[in-house]
C-alpha cells in the first residue's frame, strides 16, 4: 500500500530531510552538561535511532491505534518506517507492518486463526498487514460485529447486546423466536437455549432466524425453507429452538444475510457463499430450492475479500475491500436497477458497481432494501439507486435509477450510516441526527407527530430526507437503525443509542415492537422505548 492509493492522512507531516538528531541540535547547552545517552551497538552518542529499540515506536503506534492509511504514509515518507525493522516475530518486516499486525492480533476474529490462516488472508488482501488491518477495521464498522444492534424482520425482531445475548419478540408462527414454542411474544426474552454462547451477529428472514456466534458457528430456527409462503416454497418444517447449521461447520461464519429465496454468509477470510436460491445460477451456481450446502461465489469475488454483505429482494451486494479501495458488487435479480449497472438485466455472476469510480466516492457502508440500495461514503456523500417508488431514494421524485446517485439533498450532512427496507430509508449522520424519507405507511418514518395526525396525513411519503424529530427529541445519540425489508409485511422501525437503549415504532400487530399496544392499537407513531438493556 503506498502513498498513492491510501487516501488522504489524518497525520501530517513537515518535510523536513532525513538527518541524524545530533545535527539538528547543533548548538551545545550553555546551562549545563549535556548528558550522553548511549544507544545498543556502537551508535554514535547523542543520537537515538528507531532502530535502537523498535518496542517502543510499535509500543507508541499501536497505543495511538493508527489507521491503515497514517502507516502507509509513515512508509512514504520516512525510510526509518519502510525498512527492515529486524525485530520479532518477522525480522523483514518494516516498523509499519508491524505495528499493523500486533493491532490485528488485537481483533477478535484475528486473535484464533493459526498461523497459516493468517498469512492466507495476508495475501488475499494484497500481501501486506496494512490491508488486512483495513479489512478488519472495515468489516466492524460497518456490520457494527461485536456491539449491540438490532434488526427489524419481517413480523419478528431480534436484539443483541453487547455482551453477546440474543433476545426475540413478535411473530412465532415457524418458532421463529427459538424459545420452543409457537406462541406469538411481545415481550423481549432472551434466547434461553443458547446461554452460554455468545452471539455477535442477527440475520433475520419471513418466519426464520439466523444466529451467529463468536466461534463463528451458524445457529438457524424458523422456517427450514426460504421465500415467502405466497410463493408457496417447499419445506414445512418447524424448528422452535436454535439447532447448529451442520453444513457451515467448516466455515468461520462472520456475516448472514437473508434475501428472499436465498441465504449468504460471510467468512472471515472475507469469502461469501450462498445456498437455498433455487433459481438456475443467478448467484453464481447451480443449486436446488432445497440444496442446503452453501456455495461459494463464482467469478470476480473468488479471489476479493469481502468486509460486508447486504441482501435484498432475490439479489446480493457486497462490500469488498481491495488494495486499490472500496468496492461494491452485485448479483442476482435486476428489476429497478437495483444492482446498479446502469441497466435493468439480471447478473448470474457478481459484478462491479463502477459509477463509484465515476463518483470518486470511496464506499464505506452498503444497504440493500427490497427494491433499491444505498450506500455511504467514506466522505459522508450518501449514493440510492434502485426503484424510487414513494420516494425511497431520496431525490424529491418517484424515478427510478440503474446506477448509483448522490442525494444532493443531504450535501451538508456527514453521514456515517444508512439502512434500507421496502420503499424506505434512514440515514444517520455524524452529529447523531436521523434522515428518513420514502413509504409512510405504518409510521415506520417516525415523522408522524400530533399535527401530522390532526392534517390526516399521519402515512404520508417523503420524497425528500426530512429530519426525525422524533429521535432528535430523544437527546440520545443514535448508531443504528433497522428497517423491515420484506414487500408482505407492515414495516417497523429500531433506532439504537450509543448507551445502548432501543427505541422501536411502526407496525406492531404481532408484537414485532417489543412494546405492549392497546387492544385497538396496531402501530405505534412515535418511538417508544423496549425494555432490553444492549450495552
Amino acid at each position: 500500500m503506498d502513498a498513492s492509493t491510501s487516501g488522504t492522512s489524518s497525520v501530517q507531516y513537515h518535510n523536513i530531510a532525513e538527518q541524524p538528531i545530533a545535527t539538528i541540535v547543533t548548538s551545545p547547552v550553555s546551562t549545563f552538561q549535556r548528558q550522553v545517552r548511549h544507544c545498543f551497538g556502537n551508535a554514535t552518542p547523542g543520537e537515538f535511532p528507531l532502530s535502537a529499540n523498535p518496542s517502543i515506536v510499535l509500543h507508541v503506534l499501536t497505543g495511538c491505534n493508527l489507521d491503515p492509511q497514517d502507516l502507509a504514509t509513515l512508509e512514504a515518507t520516512c525510510s526509518s518506517f519502510r525498512q527492515p525493522a529486524n525485530f520479532a516475530p518477522d525480522n523483514e518486516l518494516s516498523l509499519a507492518e508491524l505495528a499493523a499486525l500486533d493491532m490485528c492480533r488485537k481483533r477478535a476474529i484475528f486473535k484464533p486463526m493459526t498461523q497459516e490462516q493468517r498469512q492466507d488472508l495476508k495475501q488475499r488482501c494484497g500481501g501486506s498487514w496494512k490491508l488486512v488491518l483495513r479489512f478488519l477495521l472495515a468489516g466492524e464498522a460497518c456490520s457494527r460485529r461485536e456491539k449491540s444492534h438490532a434488526v427489524a424482520g419481517p413480523g419478528h425482531s431480534v436484539a443483541v447486546s453487547s455482551k453477546g445475548v440474543a433476545y426475540s419478540f413478535g411473530s412465532n408462527s415457524s418458532g421463529q423466536l427459538g424459545n420452543g414454542t409457537t406462541e406469538e411474544e411481545w415481550r423481549p426474552h432472551p434466547i434461553r437455549s443458547l446461554e452460554g454462547i455468545r452471539v455477535i451477529q442477527a440475520a433475520v428472514g419471513a418466519g426464520r432466524t439466523m444466529l451467529i456466534s463468536d466461534t463463528g458457528k451458524v445457529y438457524a430456527f424458523g422456517k427450514d425453507s426460504f421465500g415467502e409462503a405466497e410463493y408457496g416454497v417447499q419445506g414445512n418444517k418447524v424448528v422452535t429452538t436454535p439447532q447448529l447449521v451442520e453444513s457451515l461447520k467448516d466455515i468461520f461464519v462472520v456475516q448472514a444475510a437473508i434475501g428472499n429465496f436465498f441465504t449468504a454468509v460471510l467468512s472471515r477470510e472475507g469469502r461469501v457463499y450462498t445456498f437455498s436460491w433455487g433459481n438456475e445460477t443467478k448467484l453464481g451456481h447451480q443449486t436446488e430450492q432445497a440444496d442446503l450446502e452453501p456455495r461459494a461465489l463464482l467469478g470476480a469475488l473468488e479471489n476479493i475479500p469481502v468486509v460486508q454483505i447486504a441482501a435484498g429482494y432475490c439479489y446480493l451486494l457486497a462490500l469488498a475491500c481491495q488494495p486499490s479501495g472500496m468496492s461494491v458488487y452485485s448479483v442476482g435479480c435486476g428489476l429497478g436497477g437495483k444492482l446498479g449497472h446502469g441497466t435493468r438485466t439480471d447478473e448470474k455472476v457478481p459484478r462491479l458497481i463502477e459509477q463509484f469510480q465515476t463518483l470518486n466516492i470511496q464506499p464505506a457502508v452498503v444497504a440493500a432494501g427490497a427494491w433499491h440500495a444505498a450506500v455511504v461514503g467514506k466522505d459522508g456523500r450518501v449514493c440510492t439507486w434502485g426503484w424510487g417508488r414513494y420516494g425511497c431514494l431520496g431525490h424529491g421524485n418517484e424515478d427510478c435509477e440503474s446506477a448509483p446517485k448522490v442525494v444532493e439533498a443531504l450535501s451538508n450532512v456527514k453521514a456515517v450510516y444508512v439502512a434500507t427496507g421496502d420503499y424506505t430509508t434512514f440515514v444517520v449522520s455524524d452529529d447523531g441526527n436521523v434522515y428518513s424519507f420514502g413509504c409512510g405507511e405504518s409510521s415506520s418514518l417516525g415523522h408522524n407527530t400530533a399535527a401530522a395526525e390532526a392534517q390526516g396525513n399521519r402515512h404520508s411519503n417523503v420524497l425528500l430526507p426530512e429530519v426525525v424529530t422524533s429521535l432528535k427529541q430523544l437527546n440520545e445519540r443514535v448508531v443504528q437503525i433497522s428497517l423491515t425489508n420484506s414487500i408482505y409485511w407492515n414495516a417497523h422501525t429500531f433506532a439504537l443509542t450509543e448507551s445502548g437503549k432501543l427505541y422501536a415504532f411502526g407496525a406492531g400487530d404481532k408484537g414485532q415492537l417489543g412494546v405492549e399496544l392497546s387492544a385497538n392499537q396496531t402501530e405505534r407513531a412515535i418511538p417508544e422505548r423496549v425494555d432490553i438493556d444492549l450495552s
